[in-house]
């Protein structure tokens, strides 16, 4: 389950998703995927404003680029995703990996594990303000996927 049509009420920093690369492996059954998202930057004004490496306003783009890569195996039924910045990389570092997995103690429930990490470098001073702030937006993220996952299987399986 996911959004198919961007942009959604469900999801409005995302404004487009391309897939480039789908394939299944004929052996195992699992379906790869690699997307390319395009979010609107989320980056406060104030800091977009930041000059870094002599004259250079790197934050200052109207949009960042994802690259997205998920493996969904419907025989053991669990899905995994891994998400990296394809923006700002000489700056940043921003991953996150999530599974899904059918749940030992209930096979109608959904076990969700998920991870980043987040590293901002180059910025002097603000690479910590830069970090708290990417932190934060993940942390809000976070809880807003797990609602929407939550919504579109609710619509979807009832």
């Amino acid at each position: 389950a996911f959004l198919s049509q961007y942009p959604s009420p469900m999801e409005k920093h995302v404004t487009a998703v391309e897939t480039v690369e789908e394939k299944t492996d004929l052996s195992t059954g699992i379906i790869y995927r690699r997307r390319i998202a395009t979010c609107q930057n989320v980056i406060p004004e104030i800091l977009r404003k930041v000059t870094i490496c002599r004259e250079i306003h790197v934050l200052k783009v109207p949009d960042i680029y994802l690259e997205e890569e998920s493996w969904l195996n419907m025989q053991k039924r669990n899905m995994a995703m891994k998400t990296h910045c394809l923006t700002w990389t000489q700056y940043a570092s921003l991953s996150e990996e999530s599974v899904f997995r059918e749940s030992l103690e209930n096979p109608n429930w959904t076990d969700f594990t998920q991870k980043g990490r987040i590293s901002v470098t180059g910025a002097g001073l603000l690479n910590c303000v830069l970090e708290a702030f990417a932190q934060s937006f993940l942390k809000q993220g976070v809880k807003k996927s797990i609602k929407i996952m939550e919504t579109l299987l609710q619509e979807q399986c009832g």
